[in-house]
């Protein structure tokens, strides 16, 4: 079980990485979307990748996966209060409730190992 979520995890992480990273045109919008300048959102994409290294990392040391699940979680709650202020629906939300919801069950699992 530990397992799967960290896998699913990684990909929660490395997906909007990617996205950011390909400069997908509905991800370039959500930068405008927040006003936040093109060349700084993409840089989101920084701790996303070392989120997911380390959660993968944390299936052998795992205070490096705690450490990067407290970190992509406090990636998120930043998400969430950035769509907020926007205003936005809880459908425009979805996609960081559900990695934040991924991430609270990572922190869930690994503490109770």
């Amino acid at each position: 079980m530990f397992l799967a979520i960290s896998f699913l995890l990684a990909l929660a992480c490395l997906g909007p990485a990617g996205a950011k990273l390909a400069g997908v045109p509905a991800v370039r919008e959500s930068a405008a979307h927040f006003g936040i300048p093109w060349n700084r959102y993409r840089l989101i994409s920084v701790p996303e990748v070392a989120a997911a290294i380390g959660v993968l990392a944390g299936l052998r040391v795992h205070a490096l996966g705690v450490a990067a699940a407290c970190g992509m979680a406090i990636l998120l709650l930043a998400a969430l209060t950035a769509h907020r202020r926007a205003r936005d629906s809880i459908a425009t939300m979805a996609p960081a409730l559900a990695a934040f919801v991924i991430t609270a069950a990572y922190l869930a699992a690994a503490l109770t190992r």
